[in-house]
């Protein structure tokens, strides 16, 4: 799942060879079948695995030397045998940082490698007013990068308290990524082009820093979601992050699609209405101009606290729902056009892409039960075979999934290569 965009420590390594290569490729097996189906006793990898008793007891015990796996209760999974002692991953050496670079907020999530977080932050995106932008609003890059970075290092500080190694960090900015040279390729609602993001960052961090990768925000919840959509069978989705702008993760077959450029999910400029308001992009009549956030904002007053930007985007998003369930009739008017307005998109994304599901993320979710049911039942009326049907339901996530879902990425690179992890000392 890694994106090939990386920048910091490690990015030169040179690729193991001959029994190095076969034994890090035995490893990363081992460490992979334990991250998807639980612990296991040696025995019961073997079997599940294919490898001998021998090579999983040595493997085992190198996973045990850098701290990815522990033993833990007995496993029982018969009565006949003498039952194994249970190998499952360890979550007290190793994590993975994840960072959502959001038009309204910015958001950290660090996780272990057994998936608990260990640490967690949001603040507002901070952004002053330019006059001669199109759309009023600009958003500066230095002071943006540094509190970026300023929010890697305090999860930094916090991974080093916890005695954690940290394999990587991946960023998540809304657009476009060129991942050959970890920058920002566009980023319409930001007003960025051509942004170093990756180099950036990494200076700010200083020598030292763990390796960044970048992956587009929409792109990560997609990821963040898709284990517990396939749990239950569905591993084609569309997910659909609400925001400023609007843009999609799209897994096709269990598989992230990024498109021959990495374009793919730049559904927010899906052209709707030839003659409807100017995008921040430059075209007109994008879907994102019809369902993106300043659509419910512009149902506000002019001075609501709602709309500002230096709030955070929960309370926000809480000063309107107590705003819609005081009787806000422009804000109720306003929630009851966006769900037609969203399926006016989601339902040429439904016949391009023919997904098993769609998950409704960012301020979508936030108002899932205003938004699923009647978009549910409007994606229905119009298909055109029953086994065509797709669910729709709202992200588990909530705000942080992008953040989730960075962190799990950057878990992916030591989760590929079990040896870049340090021995323990001791």
């Amino acid at each position: 799942m890694t994106s090939p965009s990386e920048t910091g420590q490690g990015s030169r390594r040179t690729a193991p060879v001959g029994h190095a290569a076969m034994r890090s490729a035995n490893l990363s097996l081992l460490l992979r079948h334990l991250h998807a189906h639980g612990g296991r006793s040696r025995a019961t990898l073997a079997q599940e695995t294919g490898l001998s008793k021998a090579s999983v007891t040595s493997l085992v015990s190198d996973l045990v030397e850098r701290g990815l796996v522990q033993e833990g209760s007995v496993e029982r999974r018969g009565a006949v045998g003498r039952p194994g002692t249970e190998v499952r991953l360890a979550p007290q050496h190793v994590a993975g940082i994840g960072l959502e670079l959001n038009v309204d907020y910015l958001a950290v999530c660090m996780r272990d490698l057994a998936g608990q977080v260990r640490f967690t932050d949001s603040v507002p995106m901070p952004y002053a007013l330019d006059p001669a932008a199109s759309d009023g609003r600009f958003y500066p890059l230095a002071p943006i990068l540094d509190l970026a970075a300023e929010q890697l290092q305090r999860a930094l500080t916090a991974a080093a308290a916890q005695g954690l190694w940290v394999a990587a960090a991946t960023i998540a900015p809304p657009g476009p990524i060129d991942y050959d040279e970890a920058r920002v390729r566009f980023a319409s609602n930001l007003g960025w082009a051509d942004v170093p993001l990756g180099e950036e960052l990494g200076r700010r961090l200083g020598e030292g820093h763990p390796m960044l990768t970048l992956e587009n925000d929409a792109k990560l919840s997609a990821l963040a979601e898709a284990p517990r959509l396939a749990r239950r069978g569905i591993t084609d989705l569309v997910y659909l992050t609400g925001d400023m702008g609007v843009g999609a993760g799209i897994i096709a077959e269990g598989r992230l699609i990024r498109g021959w450029s990495g374009f793919s999910g730049e559904v927010g400029h899906i052209g709707l209405d030839p003659a409807g308001e100017w995008c921040r992009c430059g075209r007109r009549g994008c879907w994102e101009t019809m369902v993106g956030f300043d659509t419910v904002l512009d149902a506000l007053d002019e001075d609501d606290p709602a709309r500002s930007g230096r709030l955070p985007m929960l309370e926000r998003l809480a000063l309107i729902r107590a705003l819609l369930e005081a009787g806000h009739a422009p804000l109720q008017e306003r929630f009851t056009r966006l769900a037609g307005d969203l399926v006016r998109g989601a339902g040429v994304l439904v016949d391009v892409l023919n997904p098993q599901a769609i998950v409704l993320g960012g301020y979508f979710g936030h108002f899932a039960d205003l938004l699923v049911a009647p978009v549910q039942a409007a994606l229905d009326e119009r298909l055109l075979a029953p086994d065509g049907r797709v669910e729709v339901s709202a992200s588990s996530l909530g705000l942080e999934a992008a953040a989730a879902g960075g962190a799990a990425v950057a878990l992916d690179r030591v989760l590929d290569d079990p040896l870049l992890a340090p021995v323990l000392r001791g």
